[in-house]
């Protein structure tokens, strides 16, 4: 089961924050960065492969997990620093391998060990084309950021400078047509926009917290941690790990439209939840899908309503142990729905519990941490003990 210590490294990123040289409305951190560029990365890659050109996604999904887990590490390395290291070879494998000491004890097991490793050390790991995919999104990602950046620094000496630099760099891309349709201001660039805008929603809004997170953060927080508890499962199918990752990354996604409704709100009135369930869907019908590409709408659906059920297929529902013993296969299009409402919840439990422990605490985040706790106590899903995550922070 996932280690203390992985969990607490990855968290670590909600803590990084971004363009602090600069003069900033709010703040940007490292992981609601990275929560956009995987975003951005699924409409690429969607793009690419309709077009009939091969797209290795668990390359797409390890090649961003393990970057946000290299970055976290090396938080104090900005990226126009590390870039000039990088040209350095022998320098930048002293690097590598002082990170992989670091945290190589963290694992879970030997498999999630070498996919790190080989993702350090191993030309090709990541091919040059799931790479390019994910360059493009990560440079989309920081452009975002700085136009936010941007309204507030207009004469700022190095602004100029950061445009151009920018502008070029994404030029490098233009001929990905996930490029060329956000340069042509088509629906896909609103919608990266929505999905840009979750960072603005601060998760436990009336209480204080440190640190804040975001819905964007919290959504591949649950993500990055569904990745390793999916890959401790036996044998799990490409098809499984990849609703698993995805399914994670945008179970919030209606939020863009309905923004975060706390759960006390929701259970304060019989009803109520079913309510704004229904309500969601009906927005996110009317105001994101048509966004997005025709072929996309059936699995954005399979993500985001009963995104906390085992389903297969088209969303028929099964015992999350049947995953394992019947439908772990590509075939059935399996998705371990139970699993990540159990990883949601232990990411709530993260946010309060971090909270507490720098000295920011309240009658409600005790309550939560402890009722989020108490729910998982003995419960074993899809195979897996998920209590024992909680148990490692007694």
């Amino acid at each position: 089961m996932l280690k203390r210590e992985l969990v607490e490294t990855i968290f670590k990123a909600f803590s990084i924050e971004r363009w602090n040289d600069k003069l900033r409305p709010m703040e940007l951190n490292q992981m609601d960065r990275h929560a956009h560029k995987m975003m951005i990365a699924y409409c690429f890659a969607k793009y690419e492969e309709d077009a009939g050109n091969p797209v290795n996604w668990l390359e797409i999904i390890r090649g961003g997990i393990y970057e946000l887990l290299r970055r976290t590490v090396i938080s104090d390395i900005q990226s126009p620093v590390y870039k000039e290291i990088a040209k350095n070879e022998v320098l930048l494998n002293k690097l590598n391998e002082k990170i992989y000491s670091e945290i190589e004890s963290f694992f879970p097991s030997k498999k999630i060990k070498k996919e790190f490793h080989d993702y350090l050390f191993t030309p090709g790991f990541i091919s040059p084309q799931s790479q390019e995919i994910l360059n493009a999104a990560g440079k989309y990602a920081s452009y975002w950021e700085f136009k936010i950046i941007q309204t507030v620094n207009p004469t700022g000496w190095t602004i100029e400078k950061i445009s151009l630099y920018l502008g070029k760099e994404l030029e490098k891309y233009n001929h990905l047509i996930g490029m060329k349709k956000i340069n042509t201001e088509l629906p896909i660039k609103r919608f990266l926009d929505l999905c840009g805008e979750l960072r603005y929603q601060i998760r436990w809004g009336h209480l204080p917290r440190i640190p804040k997170t975001s819905v964007l953060g919290h959504v591949m927080l649950v993500a990055t941690l569904t990745y390793f508890v999916t890959n401790e499962l036996k044998n799990p199918s490409a098809k499984r790990i990849y609703n698993n990752f995805f399914g994670a990354l945008f179970h919030d996604l209606p939020e863009a439209i309905t923004r975060d409704i706390i759960k006390p709100i929701k259970r304060s009135v019989e009803g109520m939840q079913e309510e704004i369930k229904k309500i969601e869907d009906r927005l996110t019908d009317q105001e994101i899908f048509p966004l997005v590409e025709a072929d996309w709408i059936e699995e954005l659906k399979f993500f985001t309503r009963e995104e906390f059920d085992s389903k297969i297929r088209n969303g028929e529902k099964v015992i999350d142990t049947e995953l394992n013993t019947k439908y772990n296969d590509d075939i059935y299009n399996p998705y371990d729905g139970e699993l990540i409402k159990s990883i949601d919840d232990f990411a709530a439990f993260l946010e309060a519990l971090n909270s507490i422990d720098y000295g920011i605490k309240s009658k409600e985040l005790e309550n939560a941490k402890t009722t989020i706790k108490n729910l998982y106590l003995g419960r074993v899903i899809s195979g897996l003990p998920v209590y024992k995550l909680f148990e490692q922070f007694d």
